[in-house]
């Protein structure tokens, strides 16, 4: 059975970490010196947040890291029973050995509800002297400001295209893959930053078979390729509304996207169409609304054909 890339590839090192090179070296500074303060790993998905965390851990503790880690994913247990049981217990009943500190590293900790936010910021005081807790997030903004103010924030970018690349590449030679230039542009294009994304893309797209080409990528994600998108937003500007809505159909019935997927399509092609930017901004305002309707609940077919509708009319004004 093939291993997910995403694990195997996984740094086990903060010196293997890329694309955060600030954060890394904070970081590598509280291992020298084991001491560090409780930490809010803030930033995207896909980013290095967990990466990070154990890479630390395992450089704190060496082989016998699991002793001295909990991990703790707050998405599954929201409540202030994870907090009270799971946490607290770690806290008070685990033995430190020859450490200094245990780690408790609580992912996606902007899932937890305010009361069990609230109890959090008593245990942090209460084991500060036995433990420290690590808080991985996506929006900082989420996590209330008595945890904030006891944690040093580390606010993590996603990925710079040429570390993705760099990785991408160096896990295609190491499987044998035969990663094209065109291919590697798709899966950075698709994955926006986010590694673990850009890795599982890549595994995918390598299942099909060894040679991973643009066309190998958008077939084994399912995505829409940007020209398709291109053809059918430059139609709706030529004043053609009935030509682009036959191209909607037909994307829809082949790759069975949602609305929000084909939003997110026209979104980034709005800026590569041949109008003014004053044109551009209205469209852009008009993409933001139709999403925004969407998520409310608004029909998906009604708004994307609203949505054509409008660049019509804004090619229109243009001749």
């Amino acid at each position: 059975m093939q291993d997910v890339w995403v694990e195997r590839y996984r740094p086990k090192r903060l010196s293997e970490v890329i694309g955060q090179k600030g954060i890394v070296e904070r970081l590598h500074a509280y291992a020298r010196t084991h001491s560090m303060p409780h930490m809010l790993f803030a930033g995207p998905a896909g980013s290095g947040k967990t990466t990070c965390a154990i890479a630390l851990a395992r450089e704190l503790y060496g082989e016998r890291w699991r002793d001295y880690l909990i991990e703790l994913n707050a998405s599954d247990e929201r409540g202030i029973d994870v907090v009270r049981g799971k946490v607290k217990d770690f806290a008070r009943a685990a033995s430190l050995g020859s450490a200094d500190f245990k780690i408790i590293f609580l992912d996606e900790a902007d899932a937890l509800t305010s009361d069990a936010q609230a109890a959090l910021r008593r245990t942090m005081e209460r084991y500060t002297q036995t433990c420290r807790f690590i808080l991985s997030c996506n929006y900082s903004s989420k996590i209330i400001e008595p945890i904030q103010s006891r944690c040093a924030v580390f606010r993590f970018r996603p990925l710079a295209e040429y570390d993705v690349k760099s990785y991408l590449k160096r896990i295609a030679s190491s499987e044998g893959v035969i990663l094209t230039d065109d291919g590697l542009e798709a899966i950075c294009s698709l994955a926006g930053g986010d590694l673990r994304k850009a890795t599982n893309m890549l595994q995918v797209a390598a299942s099909l078979g060894k040679k991973v080409d643009q066309d190998a990528v958008f077939e084994s994600t399912e995505n829409i390729r940007p020209a398709e998108i291109q053809e059918m937003l430059t139609t709706a500007i030529a004043g053609n509304f009935t030509g682009a809505r036959s191209k909607l159909d037909d994307l829809i019935a082949r790759h069975g996207l949602s609305g929000e997927d084909i939003v997110y399509g026209i979104h980034r092609a709005v800026f590569d169409l041949p109008v003014t930017e004053e044109a551009k901004i209205r469209l852009i305002d008009m993409v933001g609304e139709a999403d925004f309707r969407m998520v409310s609940g608004a029909s998906e077919r009604i708004q994307l054909e609203a949505l054509l509708a409008h660049f019509a009319q804004e090619g229109r004004k243009a001749k």
